[in-house]
This record gives C-alpha cells, structure tokens and sequence, in this order.
C-alpha cells in the first residue's frame, strides 16, 4: 500500500510517499533525513515500517527540497535498499 503523507495547498502539491510493501524497515531514511523527517515504527500489523513525523507531515513543502536540491550525502530515496520512497512536488 502507499502512504502519502504531504499536503496540497495555492502552492502546489507537497508529498513524500512510502510503499508499505516494499519497506523493511530498516531505518536508513531516518540517518539520511537532515531534517530528521522520519521515524519507523510498529504498523497495524505489528511490522516495522519507516513513516513521516506526523508532527511535521504539515510542513514536508519547506523541511524536505525534493529530490533535486537535498543536501543530504545520500538522500532517502536513493538510501533505501527496497526504492520504498517517493517524493513529489507539483
């Protein structure tokens, strides 16, 4: 299942995307974040999987650049093993 976690506002739309399937929750995305946007844990089914800070799933449009200005060495969706991750800013 994908989780879109983001927003839409007069700007445009601001979502970071997880496939729970694919995810294993290994945690990388969260030592690769430098604005410490993830965390992993227990789903509905007890199986650790990596989600957006609901705290900050409001602000996902300013905390995280996109796939083209991170400034992180290796970004979250080029860190996770499975591809999990998906951003998309339109």
């Amino acid at each position: 299942m994908l989780v879109h976690c983001g927003y839409t506002d007069g700007t445009g739309d601001y979502y970071i995307s997880i496939d729970t399937e694919k995810c294993d929750g290994c945690g990388l995305c969260v030592g690769a974040c430098p604005k410490g946007l993830f965390q992993v844990e227990e789903d509905d089914y007890d199986e650790l999987k990596a989600q957006v800070k609901r705290e900050l799933v409001k602000s996902v449009g300013y905390l995280c650049p996109g796939h083209e200005h991170c400034t992180a060495a290796t970004p979250c969706f080029e860190v996770c093993p499975p591809r999990a991750i998906d951003i998309s800013w339109a």
